[in-house]
């Protein structure tokens, strides 16, 4: 490596593709405390440690004309932006920016693993993995038949319905390998009479754009849940169960689209929480606490939906999940890890790196988690996004030889519910 020339710096940063950054970030006014870096994961795992780089040395390499080192690491690919490192930095610094911007520069074809091929695949086909649109809607009717024989007499999947109340998204990942896990969300429209509907054509609930930081595919995927709002006349859109995907289609339509919604058009976007709390406060509908009688129960904080969207958006959801928890099960059996809400640990599988190709980065970060999982004593993990309810599930317990069962948030209502099926007849 060649020597820097201090010199040369105001030019170097002048030139930089962060150059933009620098200010908006507040990168300049780093003082390299070292507070992100020792709040970060990554900086104590093995399978990094021969690059050898951490936050605090990937803001100076950016400031210090080393920016295509940093683009070419594996280690920015590692970071699920969690946004550890933003909540601790005494001066406000906005290090996932720059961690954003350093994976967008990347060459399309260089980005690791399968991520960018969903990504192309979601733009020309509507979803991640390719499923031929007759081939989705054949399965939406065929699981409508199933739901309907097995528990839910007289329901039928709606799918491009005008006017509905709410338009909810599926996951391509249980459309293609886990399809029986749809039936939990059509359970709970069931039981609460909503008025719901999902759609035919670019139906993808899972942005992995935002994963490869490829912007303009997230901005058009977007967009494009803007369309089947309008031209359904839908009042309320429900954001991704995904963390990394609710946090970013709310970014891109607070950025891009904000004047799609409001009192003057009467759309709406809302979390899951917010949905099955307000079935659950409103009494639209019920639950039995005594399914998960006698179980201990803890919660994980998906960071997207926690700290994240705080940071980000100003709010967050960590109340809610344990409200919605409260309806559930007796809260004397319910046990917080150690690290919850802001200080919660990333289960390992943010930005991308549940679907990506790094095993041993999603494993040895999932240790963290898997160490407060363990603390609580629990035999049930409750989750509220995709990735992190896979990660813990397929992959920290049968790594670290551990005994729960994990759940969706949205599964223990599913699980729980009284079905008023007379009545629904």
């Amino acid at each position: 490596m060649e020597a820097l020339d201090l010199n040369t710096l105001p030019q170097i940063r002048k030139e930089s593709r962060f150059a933009d950054l620098l200010t908006e970030t507040h990168a300049n006014i780093c003082f390299t405390c070292g507070t992100c870096s020792s709040g970060c994961p990554l900086t104590f795992m093995d399978c990094l440690k021969e690059e050898n780089i951490d936050c605090r040395k990937a803001i100076r390499m950016i400031l210090l004309g080393m920016e295509q080192e940093l683009i070419d690491s594996k280690w920015v690919w590692s970071c699920s932006a969690c946004y550890r490192c933003v909540y601790g930095c005494p001066m406000g610094v906005h290090l996932t920016d720059l961690w954003y911007r350093a994976k967008s520069l990347r060459p399309r074809d260089k980005v690791p693993g399968v991520l960018q091929k969903g990504v192309d695949n979601n733009v020309e086909t509507g979803n991640n993995m390719r499923i031929p649109e007759e081939d989705y809607v054949m399965l939406l009717e065929e699981l409508g038949e199933e739901l309907a024989e097995e528990e839910c007499p007289g329901f039928v999947t709606p799918y491009d319905v005008e006017g509905a109340e709410y338009l909810f998204f599926e996951n391509s990942k249980e459309v293609y390998a886990e399809p029986d896990d749809m039936k939990w969300w059509w359970k709970i429209f069931y039981a609460a009479k909503a008025s719901w509907t999902t759609v035919s054509k670019n139906w993808e609930s899972v942005d992995w754009g935002i994963f490869t930081c490829d912007f303009p595919a997230s901005k058009e995927f977007a967009r494009r849940r803007v369309e089947h709002m309008k031209n359904l006349n839908i009042k309320t859109m429900i954001l991704p169960d995904c963390g990394g995907s609710s946090w970013g289609t709310r970014y891109n339509l607070e950025k891009y689209f904000k004047h799609e919604f409001g009192p003057e058009t009467g759309r709406n976007y809302v979390y899951l929480f917010d949905v099955l709390l307000k079935f659950l406060r409103e009494g639209l509908i019920k639950v039995d606490k005594s399914v998960h009688a006698g179980r201990i129960v803890t919660y994980h904080d998906s960071c997207k939906h926690g700290r994240a969207a705080r940071l980000t958006f100003g709010d967050d959801r960590f109340e809610e999940a344990r409200e919605i928890l409260s309806y559930c099960i007796d809260m004397d059996n319910f046990v917080e890890m150690p690290h919850n809400r802001m200080d919660a640990y990333c289960c390992g599988a943010g930005a991308g790196n549940w679907p990506g190709p790094y095993e041993d980065v999603r494993t040895e970060h999932g240790w963290f988690k898997a160490q407060d999982i363990i603390a609580t004593g629990a035999d049930l993990v409750i989750c509220a996004c995709s990735n992190c309810r896979d990660n813990i599930m397929k992959n920290i317990k049968k790594k670290f030889n551990l005994e729960y069962e994990v759940k969706y948030i949205w599964e223990m209502v599913a699980d729980a519910l009284i079905l008023d099926t007379e009545e629904a007849e």
